[in-house]
């Protein structure tokens, strides 16, 4: 996690509740996408993310609640949702199309187990090429979601997969 910022989780049946607090960032989106990962794997299906104390997200943390939402698709069942967003957050989302594949809902909304919700552990990985990856997989899933994001990322993309296969190299050679 980064200064400032946390996750805190919450589960209960088929529902997971994730409140982020700080800002929702490449740094951050790991963690959350390995979460999000177990989560699906155990049957959970229902997923709502909490933004009332997050006051800026940036691209691979909107990639990565993308991707949730694609794999939830996929699956052919259960939905993620945004919910008590500022308004920022929602000219995001709805800017890049999002708004078709993740219900925003502004609230007032309550996160029903909010007494069982604790920290979600930091990611592990200080791994240089397990960052790259997540962020390539993000900016890919935004491009999934709507084909009018693949112009708007196509330098980030071409980016990272010349950074991934440059970390390749480099691990190669040691």
């Amino acid at each position: 996690m980064i200064a400032g910022s946390s996750i805190s989780v919450g589960f209960a049946q088929k529902a997971v509740w994730v409140r982020v607090r700080g800002k929702g960032t490449f740094q951050n989106s790991p963690g959350l996408k390995e979460f999000a990962k177990e989560m699906i794997h155990r049957g959970h299906r229902d997923f709502s993310i909490d933004l009332a104390d997050c006051p800026v997200m940036d691209s691979t943390f909107m990639g990565t609640m993308t991707g949730i939402a694609l794999r939830l698709r996929e699956l052919g069942q259960g939905r993620l949702r945004v919910v008590n967003p500022n308004v920022r957050n929602s000219e995001l989302l709805t800017g890049l199309g999002l708004d078709h594949l993740i219900a925003l809902e502004s609230g007032p909304v309550t996160i029903p187990c909010e007494t069982s919700a604790e920290p979600m552990a930091g990611h592990n990985s200080v791994d240089q090429r397990d960052v790259t990856q997540t962020m390539l997989h993000a900016h890919e899933a935004l491009c999934d979601a709507d084909g009018n994001n693949t112009g708007k990322f196509k330098d980030v993309l071409e980016y990272l997969k010349e950074n991934l296969h440059r970390q390749d190299i480099a691990t190669s050679a040691n």
